[in-house]
């Protein structure tokens, strides 16, 4: 590794460490002045509609720490979230680290099962649409991937519910038991990612078509399906690696609604509740881990551009 590569990516750490405190700092600021008192709330709901005295409340809000200044609020919990001491749930009681260790493996899969998905459908798209680009069935496939991106999510997914589901009864429509029910959740996710990617991956394609070194592979007696696969495609792999990055957000943002239509456990629901509950502690630290998984992905992105095409390195030297 140069010494330029070592500043490239020392700089990227400090900018993503940047962007994590800066979310972790909006959340807060943005949780103190929303209305309604989380603790309040979190006290009728356990006096069983007897309404709380305010000593109780009193109780509850220095347990929490929300009596104190607000500068002093927030230097205690950007300390314990360094620390990593994320709190406690104020309705459920809960340490906030074990609430995000339940959900974080049902939307890793969730995610990562749409991120292939996605991926494939966007691949065959995108090939299908530049292989012969002048053919009407290419220029169908073409219009494909800005029809997938308008599509909306939920409505999506309760489609896919209705008809394979309930229509056909092929394959759970709710929960996360098995393989099984993840699939339909995964394909709806993967709608919008495929039709990003395939937009990328279409326009990398064409741009990589028209290289000198395609025209060469042709000359040489190979086929333009040929051409494509073992030339084009793999010159066009760097812009929908660097593509991952916006996919990954995309897929968190994606998981709240999608988990919630399908009724599965996840970061997604998770943080959906905690906005329904005004669960302060919840929310703060499962928005600001979604944009540290951001902010890794991305900085993986730039670690791996370098190998896929020499000159990102170069360009930064």
């Amino acid at each position: 590794m140069t010494t330029a590569s070592g500043r490239r990516i020392l700089n990227r750490l400090a900018a993503g460490v940047v962007v994590v405190w800066s979310v972790f700092t909006l959340v807060f600021a943005v949780l103190r002045v929303l209305p309604g008192d989380p603790v309040s709330l979190a006290a009728n709901a356990d006096s069983g509609g007897v309404p709380p005295s305010p000593a109780t409340i009193a109780a509850l809000k220095a347990q929490y720490g929300l009596d104190r200044p607000l500068w002093q609020q927030y230097a205690t919990a950007l300390g314990d979230f360094v620390r990593g001491d994320w709190g406690t749930s104020v309705v459920t009681g809960q340490p906030v680290t074990t609430s995000l260790l339940e959900a974080l493996p049902s939307t890793a899969a969730l995610a990562a099962g749409a991120l292939v998905i996605g991926a494939f459908a966007a691949f065959v798209l995108a090939f299908g649409a530049t292989l012969r680009p002048e053919g009407v069935a290419a220029r169908v496939v073409g219009q494909l991937p800005s029809i997938l991106v308008s599509v909306p999510t939920f409505a999506a997914g309760l489609v896919l519910i209705q008809v394979f589901a309930f229509g056909l009864g092929v394959v759970p429509g709710f929960g996360d038991d098995g393989v099984s029910a993840l699939i339909l959740p995964a394909v709806t996710l993967a709608i919008p990612i495929a039709g990003y990617l395939g937009q990328v991956m279409a326009s990398g394609m064409r741009a990589a078509a028209a290289q000198p070194f395609a025209d060469v592979a042709r000359a040489k007696g190979a086929s333009d399906a040929a051409v494509h696969f073992r030339h084009v495609a793999p010159a066009a792999a760097l812009p929908a690696v660097s593509a991952l990055g916006v996919l990954i957000g995309a897929a968190l943002a994606g998981a709240v609604v999608v988990e919630t239509v399908f009724s599965r456990a996840g970061l997604g629901r998770l943080t959906q509740q905690a906005v329904a509950a005004h669960d302060g502690p919840v929310l703060l630290a499962a928005v600001v881990v979604s944009a540290a998984i951001f902010v890794v992905v991305n900085l993986a992105v730039d670690l791996i551009a370098p190998f896929l095409d020499p000159r990102v390195g170069g360009a930064h030297t």
